[in-house]
């Protein structure tokens, strides 16, 4: 077999109906869209109207509410910072800050901080500095023998 032998199978790809395109195509004309009224103009967007009736979506209730200043972080898992210091990305010797994670590339931007969440295997000592950090990834990281210390300005 060729390149140039390659085909789809039989039946498996359909020729698209061009409108309009003379009254021997069996579409032309008007193209499918009968004849006047405000479906067959073009720039007709009438998805939601009901005839004048109050439309579902505004009969539903709204619900919920976002916070216009919240606090977004950016989230790392324990195991993906022990798979860069195993890698060599991150010094383990030294204190890891959140510009370290991002340096080493394990976390893309700050954001308002960075979170560490206890996902996955750790057994690496090290001394984490960083905005937020969930009870058993502190636990995690001590347990290993290092320290996480979480900053105050996380304490909301």
């Amino acid at each position: 077999m060729k390149l140039n032998e390659l085909r789809d199978n039989p039946g498996a790809t359909k020729k698209r109906m061009r409108v309009g395109r003379g009254p021997g195509s069996g579409k032309g004309k008007m193209g499918g869209r009968g004849i006047k009224g405000q479906k067959s103009r073009s720039g007709v967007a009438i998805k939601g109207y009901e005839g004048g009736q109050m439309p579902l979506y505004q009969r539903l209730p709204k619900r919920g509410f976002n916070k216009p200043n919240r606090k977004e972080f950016a989230v790392i898992n324990l195991s993906l910072i022990a798979k860069f210091v195993e890698a060599g990305k991150i010094d383990a010797s030294a204190v890891v800050t959140e510009d370290v994670l991002v340096a080493s590339g394990a976390v893309r931007r700050k954001l308002d901080g960075v979170r560490v969440l206890a996902k996955g295997d750790f057994s690496t000592l090290l001394n984490l500095e960083v905005t937020g950090a969930s009870k058993s990834a502190v636990e995690a990281v001590e347990k290993a023998g290092g320290s996480l210390k979480v900053a105050a300005a996380a304490a909301e």
